[in-house]
């Protein structure tokens, strides 16, 4: 096999911390089509008038970091044990309380603490949403479809994990928490890789995406993909992503 394929396999030797892709990000090796909506302008505009805050599934503080100025009541949850400390040493300096915590359903959090929870990509229980947001609070998440790069497993075998979670499935959730929708979109914006090594940092990176996946089981694939790209110049597949504001009546 030729040496640039052999090369471009080592990706996964680079370290992955937090939630930080600028090592394939910044380089431009992987793009992604823009959604209608920008969750981060969303946020800080409701930030303007809260006065209690939780970042649900902070990773390792990134997007927080840049969300300031803070309302005088905030903390952050990660459940993922390695980036419990990179939170911390990113967000207690600003203020933030970092918590770790092992179930969606039990959150080391009072009942009604927060007038606004934000979260972007990872898991929640609606009923415990209900539970710590304060009656005229609000909950914003943007969530990752189960249809999310559909495509990936399709070129290697490997089921889905998260099968059925979407939009509708989500709404109803938060609803018959007790919860009023006020915003719900949904949408399936492009993500292109330009080489075979972008891929596999991101599957690094993503490890729930192929579940049981190993890389040397598939190098037969993997070189296909690698000609395709080095005969294409990218490759794409479809994201899912679905947006949701609540209020707690």
């Amino acid at each position: 096999m030729e040496q640039d394929f052999l090369n471009q396999l080592k990706a996964t030797d680079e370290i992955f911390q937090g939630w930080d892709f600028s090592y394939v990000s910044e380089t431009g090796r992987i793009a992604t089509s823009l959604l209608t909506w920008s969750y981060g302008s969303i946020v800080k505009r409701k930030m303007a008038s809260a006065t209690s805050m939780l970042d649900m599934g902070t990773g390792g503080g990134e997007l927080l970091s840049y969300l300031r100025p803070y309302p005088q009541h905030i903390k952050a949850t990660e459940g993922y044990q390695p980036n419990v400390s990179v939170a911390k040493n990113r967000l207690e300096p600003l203020g933030v309380t970092v918590l770790p915590f092992e179930e969606d359903h039990d959150l080391p959090l009072e009942d009604e603490e927060f007038d606004l929870i934000i979260n972007k990509h990872d898991s929640f229980d609606a009923n415990e949403v209900n539970r710590i947001l304060k009656p005229g609070g609000t909950f914003i998440t943007q969530q990752v479809g189960g249809d999310d790069c559909r495509e990936i497993n399709e070129w290697f075998n490997v089921p889905v994990s998260y099968e059925g979670w979407n939009l509708e499935k989500a709404e109803n959730q938060l609803k018959e928490a007790g919860l009023r929708v006020v915003t719900s979109k949904e949408e399936f914006p492009t993500q292109r890789f330009f080489d075979l090594g972008a891929l596999l940092y991101y599957l690094k990176a993503i490890p729930w995406q192929l579940e049981g996946w190993k890389q040397e089981d598939h190098q037969d694939e993997l070189y296909q993909i690698y000609l395709r790209m080095k005969k294409e110049g990218y490759i794409d597949v479809a994201q899912h992503r679905f947006l949701l504001i609540c209020e707690k009546l």
